[in-house]
């Protein structure tokens, strides 16, 4: 049990399937990320769950996100990760706080900038921002959800 902290920082970015002999791996029809990771919204939902069992302190989205070169996959992943947690806030979930990985097109430690996390585009050369279709779908999210408070 966790004692003496705040909160619980939870970062999900995939699922993983492990059975008898340890984790399996996709088949070649399973969608998968720039980083090879399945591509499965709905994990953020069920780990929240997952680990409301365990702590009995708030639960803080530290890092959620994907890579990928498709914004369309963004925003869908964006929309389906966020319907997860509308329903674990609904169902009484203590959840404080959703950060999303990331705001920028980044550097990632072992693949350079190669990966794009980012809700925002950067121009390597002229270092010119162009905000993407799922930077602004999260922040009309997150406009709206200022509001209804």
């Amino acid at each position: 049990m966790i004692t003496g902290d705040d909160f619980f920082g939870l970062q999900n970015y995939t699922r993983e399937t492990y059975g008898p002999e340890g984790q399996v791996k996709p088949d070649e029809a399973t969608e998968l990320t720039q980083m090879g990771y399945v591509y499965c919204p709905e994990a953020l939902g069920k780990v929240i769950r997952k680990v409301s069992q365990s702590v009995q302190i708030p639960i803080m989205i530290t890092e959620h996100g994907v890579a990928t070169v498709d914004d369309k996959r963004r925003v869908e992943f964006i929309r389906r990760s966020l319907e997860g947690v509308q329903s674990c806030l609904k169902d009484g979930i203590d959840l404080i706080g959703y950060l999303h990985w990331s705001t920028f097109d980044n550097f990632e430690w072992n693949s350079g900038y190669s990966m794009q996390f980012g809700l925002i585009e950067v121009d390597r050369t002229t270092q010119e921002r162009k905000v993407k279709e799922s930077g602004r779908l999260l922040g009309q999210i997150a406009q709206n959800s200022l509001v209804a408070r």
